[in-house]
């Protein structure tokens, strides 16, 4: 049939699942045919509308509180941090005139800080020598000074970084520190380089106050390919379990057993015998144990890790005591 001259218009015919366009020709005088043409994209609605958007608010939720923690984290430094901007604008205009004005704020600045009395002290009085001397004759270049200063102070004692298991095999390894520092976590961490190391790896659940403390080591064994000694009984001590722990690491010849602790203050005298305690109690099962005691301290505590540092150490090693 011969179709009539005509002007073709779209018109969308929706269906209940499928859009189609179909090409209408209206012819002058007769209609002739319709033709249909390509399909469109199936359209799909989910009736589950109420868990999307349960997942969805999820979602924002996980995000929101992700940002909160690294904003937490931002602002637990922002103090020392606006203090030690307050070096830049001193340095800024720095002239030879105002030498002594400039290094007592900036002493200030370092003490606010937290840096310490005796630290701050020998930081000023080098860069004073050095200004005196005519090797630092601009801002820049007190700022790269004291720069150098901090990181050297930070470096030139932390050479002997790698641990000392010695010969002996279990090598036991102490985790002490004081409440929420960490330690469980750091156990876990160095479980996990360690056994990427090629070494055979026992954890220790020692910490048997808290009471997530074994089922969150669980979880760092389980991730880390590690076996795991735990308390049998509710009231076990602590000495007990890193006792049997060690025995175990000796007859089924693990290379490292990492102990865990309970956190304690350094200020609490009980508690601190009960560290020693778990001391004595490794050592009677193999000879020079415990190999390392590492004490894992929070970086934003500031110089109070200083104190917890002398307490542990002198509790735990009584002979080295300053």
């Amino acid at each position: 049939m011969a179709m009539a001259s005509a002007t073709p218009t779209r018109l969308p015919l929706i269906s209940k699942h499928t859009s189609f366009y179909l090409t209408n020709c209206l012819p002058q005088t007769r209609f002739s045919h319709c033709t249909a043409i390509r399909p469109a994209t199936n359209r799909f609605k989910c009736s589950a509308g109420g868990q999307t958007g349960f997942f969805t608010r999820l979602g924002r939720l996980i995000k929101e509180k992700a940002k909160s923690d690294v904003e937490k984290i931002f602002s637990g430094f922002s103090k020392t941090r606006d203090n030690l901007a307050v070096i830049d604008e001193l340095l800024l205009y720095w002239n030879l005139a105002d030498t002594d004005k400039v290094l007592d704020e900036l002493e200030e600045a370092l003490l606010v800080s937290d840096f310490g009395p005796r630290i701050t002290i020998k930081i000023v009085e080098s860069l004073r020598d050095d200004i005196l001397a005519g090797k630092l004759k601009s801002g820049p270049d007190i700022k790269d000074a004291l720069k150098n200063s901090v990181l050297d102070l930070l470096t030139k004692k932390g050479n002997k970084t790698e641990l000392q298991l010695g010969y002996r095999k279990p090598a036991v390894v102490l985790i002490v520190g004081v409440n929420g520092g960490g330690k469980t976590t750091s156990l876990g961490k160095l479980a996990y380089r360690l056994k990427n190391e090629g070494a055979k790896i026992l954890m220790a659940a020692g910490d048997t106050f808290r009471a997530a403390a074994s089922d969150q080591l669980e979880i760092w064994a389980e991730r880390t390919g590690c076996e795991i000694v735990v308390a049998e009984g509710e009231k076990a001590k602590a000495s007990s379990v890193l006792s049997q722990a060690v025995k175990r690491g000796k007859e089924q010849g693990f290379d490292i057993v990492l102990c865990d602790t309970s956190g304690r203050l350094h200020t609490n005298y009980s508690l601190m015998e009960e560290l020693v305690a778990c001391k004595k109690a490794v050592g009677k099962v193999v000879n020079g144990a415990p190999n390392e005691i590492l004490l894992v301290l929070d970086g934003t505590t500031g110089l109070n890790m200083l104190p917890q540092a002398r307490e542990f150490n002198d509790v735990i090693f009584p002979s080295f005591a300053s």
